[in-house]
């Protein structure tokens, strides 16, 4: 580590919680790699080909979000396998990064389980004792994670595999999602906690899946992205499928929600003619996003949106970010070399108090980095 180091954040007050969903797959050998964004300059992180393992990134990463009023990270979580001793992948971002991180006092971080790929739970006993002792013990007790009125938040990623996994058959899935979710609680509650917030995500609108979630006991939803009908939708069609959307869970009053504001989609790096995967074919894939003038006209609607939303919803006070860094996907607001910190300066004009007038440092500015240890491409 260099003498010098990274000043001090400067928080932007902000009356949200603002979080932001965070994709741990930058560290060389771990995922897809670099070289997949390499052939897109536009996408390149202001942090360069960077290892997110690294302690000094993530304070980078940390300072600046801070600074333009995102308090929080919500990292992807993926286990290996269904049961036994919890065994994790891509942790190195929270484990090695975000831990190690001077300045993770200041900031808070929640996970979301991943669960629609290979780590699901193959029981109740294996959710409670394997899945929620890993968890309580690495990141629901650490003094950084979020909580809201004192439980800690846990966003799990697909109802439909909790059912397959746990719901003996078709008539009783519910009952028994419900009950295990009820377990997850109970013992929270046993283990000191105030409780525990179930955060379900989900991006349609189709009353059977929203009541399922409900009946299952989950306490909201959110969207982890959006998606529109068309392949090349305008700016004005992505804002309004975004704001659609929204408006109609609200309508529907079906269970509460947090809302999320989406910058993008097109996941051009991972493209694949790969037939079991069509929706990353290049004729196929659906491919939009928003310049930052068009990015701050959505975080307005959505803000006005936010105050119509009963005084005990969640949405009310908390909001949701697609996302900070997935350069693969396509939809990232991290300072990046097309647009540089347009989106963040965005949140912060649109959801704190703090001028607009404000210097964003970068590692260059104080002769820090590179950070390319690994990727040498």
């Amino acid at each position: 580590m260099s003498q010098r180091y990274i000043p001090e954040p400067v928080p932007a007050d902000s009356e949200y919680i603002i979080g932001a969903h965070y994709f741990p797959g930058w560290r060389e050998g771990t995922h897809f790699g670099w070289g997949k964004i390499t052939p897109y300059p536009e996408r390149k992180p202001l942090l360069g080909w960077y290892d997110e393992g690294d302690p000094e990134v993530t304070d980078w990463e940390i300072k600046w979000a801070l600074e333009h009023g995102i308090s929080c990270f919500i990292y992807c979580w993926y286990r290996v396998g269904h049961e036994g001793p919890v065994r994790h992948r891509l942790g190195h971002a929270i484990h090695d990064g975000f831990f190690h991180a001077r300045f993770k006092d200041k900031f808070k971080f929640a996970i979301m389980w991943e669960n629609q790929n290979a780590g699901c739970s193959a029981s109740v006993e294996d959710l409670v004792d394997n899945l929620f002792h890993f968890w309580m013990d690495n990141y629901f007790s650490h003094p950084s994670y979020l909580r809201i009125d004192g439980k800690p938040v846990l966003c799990i990623y697909d109802v439909s595999r909790l059912c397959e996994f746990l719901g003996a058959n078709v008539k009783i899935k519910r009952d028994a999602v419900r009950k295990a979710l009820d377990k997850l609680r109970e013992e929270a509650v046993r283990c000191g906690l105030s409780g525990l917030w179930l955060f379900c995500e989900y991006r349609h609108q189709d009353v059977w899946n929203l009541q399922r979630i409900r009946d299952c006991g989950f306490d909201c939803v959110f969207a982890y992205c959006w998606h529109t009908k068309n392949q090349y939708p305008t700016a004005e069609e992505a804002i309004n499928t975004q704001l659609e959307a929204m408006n109609k869970w609200r309508k529907l009053d079906i269970i509460p929600f947090v809302p999320t504001i989406s910058v993008g989609w097109d996941p051009m790096p991972w493209k694949s003619d790969n037939p079991a995967t069509p929706w990353l074919h290049p004729d196929k894939m659906t491919r939009w996003y928003l310049e930052p003038p068009q990015y701050e006209t959505l975080c307005k609607k959505v803000k006005a949106m936010m105050a119509e939303l009963p005084e005990t919803s969640p949405g009310r006070k908390m909001l949701m970010l697609d996302n900070w860094n997935e350069w693969g996907e396509g939809h990232f607001i991290s300072p990046h070399k097309k647009h540089g910190f347009g989106y963040l300066d965005v949140i912060r004009k649109v959801f704190t108090t703090a001028p607009q007038v404000h210097i964003d440092l970068t590692p260059a500015d104080v002769g820090l980095g590179p950070y390319n240890k690994l990727f040498k491409g």
